[in-house]
């Protein structure tokens, strides 16, 4: 949840939302995600919209908003939730804790949340529930709370295996925590297990990335994320990177580093489902953000969050104070929203699901689009045999390219 100011419409004060997007309601999978907006520390190369306990305090020192209040108007935006969707059968698939760090909350507080968005719309049977945590703010215990709670899968952001990058990014946890993790979850009963990578780290070797995928590897996990690192604006990275402490990330260098990491990963069993996203089979991918890659609803829950509804997309006010007195006041905490036109949607699955294992539908591009995905095959970019089935399905080659060819295709 980046940080970037976005230009909308004005948004009832009562969330309500058009009929129009209340129509589409049911014809797609419907989850939930909760921001979680508190960190400990902040990262260097970090622009997601979270919060320190100290830029959370007033002139008088006390706090303006705090953990410790927030399962309460975390669960208040639920019950808004329910009343602008209306009464209709809308089981929830997917629920996905994101942050900031939300195991800064209790297990309990964690817990209070899912059983609100149980209660008011009903989790779907074999429905997905993840969290995010942060290595050092979990244990065993607290991984069996969790557990208990009902939360089925969980993403550990390790990052780095090397001390030196780690330090760079100005990450908290030791190397070896996050494979500690691992193995508490997998003892508090967690099928699913996720560890989060970022590549192109100013300082990184290759040997050091392949020491992170190795060590990632070793500790059992059914889904890894590499992600490329991206020097946002307005961080501590991107000024120390200005001011010519740190180079800035190498494109050749960062192509090298993914080639790496599919050799890595897919050797040990994981293979690729999403551009940035190995599992190890079909289980194991995350059914949250597939929701995203394919078109699906989702209400999200928190500061800064953001929302997709038949066509509809909004997104709350970033501060946790704003946020938590709007709901005090019983309006909405939608800051804008903004109604995707056809032709919008029509670029947003292009650019989604062209990134994911199955790829997109030829028939929804254009004629231009089309030559251009004809072209993306002759040059190794579209897999040939896919594209004699109907779909744009990226080569690896086109997957280091998948930004690009999506404005060519659509």
């Amino acid at each position: 949840m980046p940080s970037v100011p976005l230009d909308g419409s004005p948004v009832p004060a009562d969330g309500s939302l058009p009929d129009s997007a209340l129509a589409e309601l049911g014809t797609r999978p419907f989850g939930v995600y909760v921001h979680v907006p508190f960190c400990a520390t902040r990262c260097g190369y970090c622009d997601f919209n979270t919060y320190t306990a100290a830029e959370l305090r007033s002139r008088d020192g006390s706090a303006v908003a705090s953990p410790r209040t927030y399962a309460e108007q975390a669960v208040a935006e639920v019950d808004l939730a329910r009343r602008v969707l209306g009464d209709r059968d809308l089981p929830v698939r997917t629920v996905f804790v994101g942050g900031g760090t939300p195991t800064l909350l209790a297990p309990e507080e964690l817990a209070r949340i899912l059983t609100a968005i149980d209660e008011r719309f009903g989790l779907a049977p074999d429905a997905e529930v993840t969290t995010e945590a942060n290595p050092e703010t979990v244990d065993l215990d607290v991984l069996l709370r969790l557990r208990e709670a009902g939360f089925t899968r969980v993403s550990f952001g390790m990052q780095s295996a090397r001390e030196h990058v780690l330090a760079v990014l100005e990450r908290t946890h030791t190397p070896g925590r996050p494979e500690q993790c691992v193995a508490w979850a997998r003892r508090a009963g967690f099928d699913h297990v996720n560890l989060d990578l970022i590549y192109g780290t100013p300082g990184e070797s290759e040997a050091d990335w392949k020491e992170s995928l190795t060590a990632a590897v070793a500790a059992g996990p059914d889904h890894v994320s590499a992600y490329s690192l991206i020097v946002e604006e307005g961080t501590r990275l991107a000024a120390r990177v200005r001011r010519g402490e740190l180079a800035p990330p190498d494109d050749d260098v960062m192509a090298d580093r993914y080639l790496l990491a599919d050799e890595v990963l897919s050797a040990a069993g994981l293979h690729w489902y999403e551009v940035s996203n190995w599992a190890a089979d079909a289980s194991a991918r995350s059914a949250h953000n597939l929701l995203y890659w394919t078109g699906g609803d989702w209400w999200g829950i928190g500061p800064g969050a953001h929302s997709h509804v038949g066509g509809v997309r909004w997104w709350n006010v970033k501060h946790p104070a704003a946020y938590a007195a709007r709901l005090a006041a019983g309006r909405t905490p939608a800051q804008a929203r903004e109604v995707l036109s056809a032709e919008d949607r029509r670029f947003e699955r292009i650019l989604l699901e062209l990134r994911i294992v199955q790829g997109c539908p030829l028939d929804l591009l254009d004629g231009a689009g089309r030559a251009a995905a004809a072209r993306a095959v002759a040059d190794g970019l579209l897999d040939a045999d896919a594209h004699a089935r109907g779909r744009a399905v990226l080569t690896l080659r086109g997957r280091l390219l998948a930004d690009a060819l999506v404005l060519d295709l659509a």
